[in-house]
């Protein structure tokens, strides 16, 4: 799809990608990774006495799917695209905890796609990532990506 096709869905739904689950071996990971061993993500049986009833994900840990979210989503992608690269993110909002064991999703709307530079496109979209079975989104937040073309 050209990019300047992609531009006239500006406003729709661009892309969801399947469900992932959050497992408590993935958020242990994460805390390695990231030095975040919070008892509220690593000890099950702490977390068990918090209003969460069990361990939750990172706020991070669930914003860092993203990449992985959108690799798999169903996202159209400019014809010849030689690179994308992450511009940055705006608005960013935690809502709900992902408890461990939960699935996750995200859905894609498509807020701008604007040429920058001849062959340089800057898309900017809003990311949801859904929980499984829960009313409330787990984040809502505006990513920006730069295509090259």
């Amino acid at each position: 799809m050209s990019p300047q096709d992609i531009a006239e869905k500006v406003g729709e739904q661009i892309g969801t990608s399947p469900w992932v689950e959050i497992s408590q071996e993935r958020i242990n990971q994460f805390a390695e990774a990231t030095g975040d061993h919070q008892f509220i993500h690593v000890n099950e049986e702490a977390a068990k006495m918090t209003p969460f009833g069990g361990t939750i994900a990172h706020g991070f840990l669930t914003l860092s799917m993203i990449p992985y979210l959108s690799a798999e989503a169903d996202l159209p992608k400019p014809d010849g695209i030689k690179m994308a690269v992450n511009y940055g993110g705006n608005k960013t909002r935690f809502i709900n905890p992902v408890r461990s064991g939960k699935k996750i999703r995200g859905h894609w709307k498509l807020l701008e796609m604007t040429e920058k530079r001849p062959g340089q496109w800057q898309q900017t979209v809003e990311i949801t990532i859904e929980i499984e079975g829960e009313d409330k989104p787990a984040l809502i937040c505006e990513w920006m990506t730069m295509f090259f073309v």
